[in-house]
């Protein structure tokens, strides 16, 4: 007998038993507020056709439904180990917390990581190692600007990474902003303009301007050069990062959920509220290598002399090359280049492009950095990272690939209340962060997580920095790819050196010295045969 049957024989049963009773003894008829209800929720099941587990399974079958609602919180607080959680595990997710709360940020009793599982990681530590900066005053500043920029940028090495209002909420975005600006470090803007609650901290910001052109756009979505000059103008502002892509979903443009478009949004972003707002996948405003570097310069000059860079996931090597090819032909450079990795975060992407495009961080990075060192441009550009950059080790490891600097963005989410509910594209972000939900929203006190942004960045640089110290630098600049060591195998360990040797510096600029691995992207190979 099917469950369906079992069911209408139970239900009828228990009814006519209650009528029967009622006979007798009244009062029983009060449990119709239990049964009645349930039995008519049966009955819908079975006559529903949307779902047929509920029609096979009336009543019980939705309980399967209930616990898949809950299977995310059930995994993270019964199931997962501290090392297994995803995006963050609990370890990275407990360390920002303590660090951010001004607790102890120590732990008992060893690593819970396996040191021989391959793609284990350390850095090598020196007998002479050298002491720390205790004084935040004391932490290393990175100038960013190169020949041709006028306003320099002295950057923290340690800087918010861009996450735009409309993704976050305003109160997330005022507690990131304050907390900036008691650090001593910049806070990009992501894609979605520059709002009122970017500004009411005076928190140092790095404008990004995306596909959209959001706060420079005309009514058509293409690039408004009056209302860039106004917003890059702002004392605020001093830095301006064109975004190519993103690291969660490169060449699919931002997205913004209808849920969270709302009329004070719309008018920020100069969109049409209440429906979902989909970036273009590349940009209006140039189509070449050329152009790019003549649209950079035009920024720069719009801005009157700051820093102009582009952020970008790697894709395809050749587009990075005929970029560094650009470079040289137009004399134009960037002041930055922003280098984001497949694994970075998002409020919102398809499946595939999160987990199946777009280069990992590493390799993007060491590519970036090879062939900047390649053509003899690396001096003048500055190099920065973004894509899960959460310890002092994640930083350590950036910048002996190759970079200058870091930004994050996860990190600093956590920092501020994030619990990792991965609700970021509903609309119904629990601690408000990611939400437009106003009772939500109110959730989150600026004043109290605020200072809690401000506690991690300056524990997490200050954990880089001793790590520097104990491998007996006296910099981060000096930490180089043979400082990392890799478990490539049970037995076999070998430093980053060892896995992507370095470039000459110049040497893709004569067809004599060009590295075997950079010859197809000159399309030489028959020549030099």
């Amino acid at each position: 007998m099917k469950v369906r049957e079992y069911f209408i024989i139970i239900s009828t049963v228990v009814v006519l038993a209650i009528v029967g009773i009622a006979f007798f003894w009244q009062p029983i008829l009060w449990l119709f507020l239990l049964v009645g209800p349930l039995v008519l929720l049966g009955v819908f099941d079975i006559f529903q056709i949307s779902h047929t587990i509920r029609r096979n399974f009336p009543l019980l079958g939705r309980f399967r439904y209930v616990l898949e609602s809950i299977r995310p919180e059930i995994m993270q607080y019964f199931v997962e180990t501290d090392t297994e959680g995803r995006p963050l595990n609990r370890i990275l997710r407990s360390l920002i917390y303590r660090r951010a709360k001004g607790l102890n940020d120590t732990e008992p009793f060893g690593t819970q990581m396996d040191l021989y599982h391959s793609g284990y990681e350390w850095l090598e530590h020196s007998m002479y190692a050298k002491t720390n900066p205790k004084n935040i005053g004391e932490f290393p500043r990175l100038i960013i600007g190169g020949k041709d920029c006028k306003q320099p940028y002295s950057s923290s090495l340690l800087n918010i990474s861009a996450m735009s209002f409309g993704s976050l909420s305003k109160n997330a975005v005022l507690a990131l902003n304050k907390g900036a600006k008691m650090g001593n470090f910049a806070h990009n803007t992501g894609e979605g303009a520059i709002s009122d609650y970017h500004l009411e901290h005076g928190g140092d910001l790095i404008w990004q301007i995306g596909t959209g052109y959001f706060g420079c756009r005309h009514d058509d979505g293409t690039f408004n050069e009056v209302t860039f000059k106004e917003n890059a103008l702002r004392k605020e502002v001093k830095m301006i990062e064109i975004k190519l892509s993103q690291g969660a979903k490169p060449g699919h443009g931002g997205i913004l959920p209808a849920s969270k478009n709302t009329e004070e949004i719309a008018k920020i972003r100069h969109v049409k509220p209440g429906i979902a707002v989909h970036s273009p996948p590349s940009h209006s405003a140039f189509s070449d290598p050329i152009q790019f570097m003549h649209f950079i310069k035009k920024l720069r000059e719009l801005s009157e002399g700051k820093p102009v860079g582009f952020k970008l996931c790697l894709g395809r090597k050749q587009e990075f090359m005929d970029f560094c090819e650009a470079m040289i032909y137009t004399g134009i450079l960037p002041d930055f280049i922003t280098v984001d990795g497949g694994e970075g975060g998002t409020g919102a992407a398809p499946v595939e492009f999160s987990n199946s495009m777009g280069m990992p961080l590493r390799e993007g990075l060491i590519f970036v950095h090879d062939t900047l060192v390649g053509f003899n441009l690396r001096k003048d550009i500055k190099v920065i990272v973004a894509g899960k950059i959460i310890t002092g080790f994640h930083m350590a490891r950036a910048l002996a690939l190759g970079a200058d600097g870091c930004n994050s963005a996860r990190a600093m989410m956590l920092s501020i209340g994030c619990i990792q509910a991965l609700q970021c594209n509903t609309n119904t972000c629990p601690v408000g962060v990611a939400t437009q939900n106003p009772s939500l929203v109110k959730g989150l006190v600026v004043e109290d997580k605020a200072p809690r942004a401000q506690r991690y960045h300056e524990a997490t640089i200050h954990s880089f920095l001793e790590l520097v110290a104990a491998a007996g630098l006296n910099s981060p600049a000096e930490l180089t790819r043979d400082h990392i060591s890799k478990r490539v195998g049970l037995y076999v360990v070998k430093t980053y050196h060892d896995i992507y040797p370095p470039i000459e510096e110049g040497s893709l600029l004569n067809i004599d010295t060009i590295p075997k691995e950079y010859e197809k992207f000159f399309q030489l190979t028959r020549i030099m045969k």
